[in-house]
């Protein structure tokens, strides 16, 4: 999600401009009825603004809504310029046949998605209402409703973060690391946290937020120095354990997150 901040605020710079073209390959227009779609609904539309809601980025026009999904290894470019450098799950290289959509502007520039890995999506007037509130923005409220549970233990709280319809945003990396700086361990179940491991949470939860945004991005968390099997905890020195939890290899410390 902070990645995708990223390239929202490099979106911006393109904002008043006209499309001129637009096109996608077959994988980008999943979503869509056929690759022709996208091209069609671009053309001719002035970008007037870009928002954001987790890991989905909106460019705002004077028509339809764009949206752009960017799985793991998208990236966003305006001509050559990116958003982030150095992605965790990146492809740390460029090659014009990983170009899946783009969008060519009246002042000749081009925006690109760039996605090795195929993953990456486009839409046009997308969906927001199986999205929580977004991540960066979470209210003390609004986390307290993410984190209730009213039948049973609950999902983990891992499982619980990178779920998009309670908490929007929340990445593999960023949930391990809230859970790192928090001092849980990833699979508690959610309806288990204690009082005092809910407020530990949501201030782990805001500080990484503001922290990971400034250095610059989710791969650069306190926790990922021993993110390897047989790694070391960076705080404590103990062992580093590995499970796959919410469907995503998660890591954690076996010494200081219980």
């Amino acid at each position: 999600m902070l990645e995708v901040e990223s390239y929202r605020q490099l979106a911006d710079r393109l904002v008043g401009a006209s499309v001129t073209k637009g096109w996608s390959d077959a994988y980008a227009a999943k979503k869509l009825v056929s690759p022709s779609t996208w091209a069609r609904a671009v053309r001719g539309l002035t970008l007037t603004g870009t928002s954001r809601r987790g890991k989905l980025m909106m460019l705002e026009t004077d028509g339809v809504t764009l949206g752009i999904r960017f799985g793991m290894t998208g990236v966003l470019l305006i001509d050559s310029d990116a958003g982030i450098d150095g992605l965790f799950y990146g492809p740390h290289s460029y090659r014009s046949d990983w170009i899946r959509a783009g969008l060519e502007l009246s002042d000749g520039r081009r925006l690109l998605l760039h996605d090795p890995r195929r993953l990456a999506r486009v839409e046009i007037d997308p969906d927001l209402s199986a999205l929580g509130p977004d991540a960066l923005s979470l209210t003390r409220a609004q986390f307290d409703e993410m984190i209730s549970i009213t039948r049973g233990e609950g999902p983990a709280i891992k499982a619980r973060l990178l779920d998009q319809s309670a908490v929007a945003g929340v990445g593999n990396l960023l949930g391990d690391e809230i859970l790192y700086r928090a001092g849980i361990d990833p699979r508690t179940p959610t309806g288990h946290l204690r009082t005092d491991q809910r407020a530990a949470l949501f201030k782990a939860f805001t500080q990484t937020m503001t922290t990971l945004t400034r250095r610059g991005g989710s791969h650069l968390g306190d926790h990922m120095p021993g993110r390897f099997p047989g790694g070391l905890c960076p705080r404590d020195g103990g062992a580093m354990r590995s499970a796959v939890i919410g469907g995503r290899t998660t890591y954690w410390c076996s010494v200081h997150q219980k």
